[in-house]
């Protein structure tokens, strides 16, 4: 599974930026699908996720100002980023995982786009 981000640029604190990632396989073959950031020096942390029964999962930090969302027509994963802060200042990372082997062993195979910068000037 191939996972292109794009979306990502330069804005000022309050604004707004959407991120999309496309996937190679249906997104809706994949067992979930999300975001994660890493500032540097600092780990790569969840943003938002959602699971292919459409769940959604997002870091405290960010309810409330992202969204996360799948276009079915365009086989992407969105994740719409209003209020903007600084902090919010990383490289966004889509990552998609699904389950393969048999049913007895069923594993996780995870999946990363190559990332996309996000700046936040104050």
């Amino acid at each position: 599974v191939q996972l292109v981000e794009s979306g990502g640029g330069l804005v000022q604190a309050g604004g707004s930026l959407r991120l999309s990632c496309a996937s190679s396989k249906s997104i809706f073959r994949l067992n979930s699908m999300g975001w994660y950031r890493q500032a540097p020096g600092r780990p790569r942390e969840l943003v938002a996720r959602v699971t292919n029964r459409g769940l959604t999962d997002y870091a405290d930090s960010v309810k409330g100002r992202f969204t996360i969302s799948r276009d079915v027509a365009k086989n992407t994963l969105d994740l719409q980023m209003n209020s903007l802060k600084p902090e919010d200042t990383a490289a966004y990372y889509c990552h998609a995982n699904e389950e393969i082997g048999p049913v007895e062993r069923v594993e996780l195979k995870d999946y990363w786009g190559q990332g996309t910068q996000v700046t936040v000037s104050s």
